[in-house]
């Protein structure tokens, strides 16, 4: 399939979604409107309420702290997801011992945390920082690791054969072996830095995306709400294009799966 006929599809979903979010809040079914305004309010008045943040500036201030907490949680934790991914990986005897901790320090919901990390960091960014940074973390971290652990033995073995040093070894057999696990977990990881943002916002902030929607549910406004929610939709499309182009860029080596982008 051709990928302008993906996109084709793709948005036809959108639309096709819209369209019956329109329909079943505005028109009756039977005499009764199925998704009453109220509780789901309808895709005019969340466009018209985009549109208004964006025609006063109201909203470039929050959207541009929410991108900044972002992209430090996604940056710092992707950073330290592969570096300890790699070592733990490459030291068999410190992930044994390290395994019942990452697993217990994983195991926490990271919203109990959000009300630490404003306690420890106060409430400007870096707390949602923080709590970013543990979502992202553990995401590459066990990709990454898991990564390393699949390399072919085969491959290794006739590395060494070859007289390939550890250094060579790292560059070019752990690494490109690492690299399709950690991208994946990329692609994922956005969405959840993304959300450690919104929630820390949602739990104690003066600005963001998160105080956006927080203040707009605090008035009943779900035009507001869903608002802020599409906001956030689009804000992650473009971060994971972001990390698409720069896989293609780094990935030119593997052959294009058969995935319906063809």
């Amino acid at each position: 399939m051709s990928r302008p006929t993906l996109f084709a599809l793709q948005v036809l979903v959108a639309v096709v979604c819209i369209v019956l979010w329109q329909v079943l809040s505005t028109i009756p079914v039977f005499g009764k409107i199925l998704l009453p305004p109220f509780f789901f309010s309808n895709p005019f008045d969340v466009f018209s309420q985009i549109v208004k943040w964006f025609a006063s500036g109201a909203i470039w201030k929050h959207l541009g702290i929410t991108l900044a907490e972002s992209i430090l949680a996604f940056v710092i934790g992707s950073l330290g997801g592969v570096l300890v991914g790699f070592w733990f990986a490459r030291q068999p005897l410190v992930a044994a011992v390290f395994d019942p901790y990452v697993k217990m320090v994983n195991a926490l919901p990271r919203v109990v945390l959000a009300p630490i990390f404003a306690l420890w960091l106060g409430l400007g960014i870096w707390s949602k920082v923080a709590l970013g940074v543990t979502l992202v973390f553990f995401i590459v971290f066990f990709n990454v690791y898991q990564g390393v652990k699949e390399v072919s033995r085969t491959v290794l073995d006739n590395g060494r054969m070859l007289g390939m040093s550890e250094r060579q070894l790292m560059q070019h057999v752990y690494w490109p072996s690492a690299l399709s696990w950690m991208f994946s977990s990329l692609h994922t990881s956005v969405g959840f830095a993304v959300v450690g943002a919104v929630v820390g916002e949602y739990l104690g902030s003066a600005a963001g995306l998160g105080y956006l929607i927080q203040q707009a549910e605090g008035v009943f406004d779900v035009a507001g709400v869903f608002a802020g929610m599409f906001v956030l939709s689009a804000f992650v499309i473009l971060i994971d294009f972001g990390v698409r182009l720069v896989e293609r860029r780094l990935l030119v080596w593997r052959p294009m799966a058969s995935d319906g982008r063809g």
